[in-house]
């Protein structure tokens, strides 16, 4: 896949990996069209970009709000008159234990993980079937595979994302649009950096970013890493229910 001239949206470029990825598309000939609620930081990190070859365009969009996304994919879609590229990044997590219940942290986990892919693959679906082309590349995590402690709603949010997102590549095959999940590991962002506890083989963002990007150039169904986190949790995901639980019971007591 080339990217020259290529219009690409990335939705919460502002920190973290969203952020990553678009100092490392900028330095290709396209179009980037960067997405955060806090449009400051994507005009500070526009200027510091601005001798890169990439065209840079900054707006300002809640993802979890269905009336934010279709006005920014409406101001979008007025200057790039096409997308080719969708890169659905925005993401949240909250720690939370069984004292500290709160189910407003379920909601806006929810709307920003997974109703925020929802919204936007609805605005991008009619120019994409349309056009027969286009590439939704939705970022989940390897969290996806159980439900691990302190982090129920954040899995589940990344659990939802993935399976809708394996949906999404089937159905959208016949119509020439490739549909990518994304799963990072832990990696270095502002996002993970308030974790108490040991996270194994933590990824500095900009690597991330440089593997995705390498996984989208190949035409990658899944983009996955780093390999020992894969296997942690392709094997964590096999194991019998009470394994897991005896387990997660004996890790919590420590």
């Amino acid at each position: 896949m080339e990217l020259l001239n290529k219009n690409i949206i990335i939705t919460g470029a502002s920190t973290g990996i969203g952020n990553a990825l678009v100092k490392e598309f900028a330095n290709y000939n396209c179009n980037l069209f960067l997405l955060a609620r806090r449009i400051e930081l994507l005009e500070e990190l526009k200027n510091s970009l601005k001798n890169k070859p990439a065209n840079i365009y900054c707006f300002k969009n809640d993802v979890g709000d269905k009336t934010s996304v279709v006005e920014a994919y409406k101001q979008i879609i007025a200057i790039a008159k096409k997308i080719d590229i969708a890169i659905l990044n925005s993401g949240v997590g909250y720690r939370m234990t069984i004292e500290e219940y709160d189910s407003t942290l379920a909601l806006k986990t929810f709307n920003t993980n997974f109703m925020g892919l929802v919204y936007w693959i609805e605005q991008l679906l009619p120019g994409f079937m349309n056009q027969k082309s286009g590439i939704i590349a939705g970022v989940s995590s390897l969290a996806d595979s159980r439900g691990f402690s302190g982090s129920g709603f954040y899995c589940a949010s990344k659990a939802a994302a993935s399976i809708y997102l394996e949906g999404m590549r089937v159905e959208l095959n016949k119509y020439g649009i490739k549909v990518i999940t994304i799963k990072p590991g832990f990696v270095k962002t502002p996002m993970t950096d308030v974790n108490e506890f040991k996270m194994p083989f933590l990824m500095p963002a900009d690597k991330a970013a440089r593997i995705i990007i390498k996984g989208l150039l190949k035409g990658k169904r899944i983009i996955q890493f780093p390999l020992p986190t894969v296997i942690g949790t392709k094997i964590i995901g096999l194991l019998p229910n009470f394994l897991y639980d005896f387990l997660s019971n004996k890790q919590n007591k420590n």
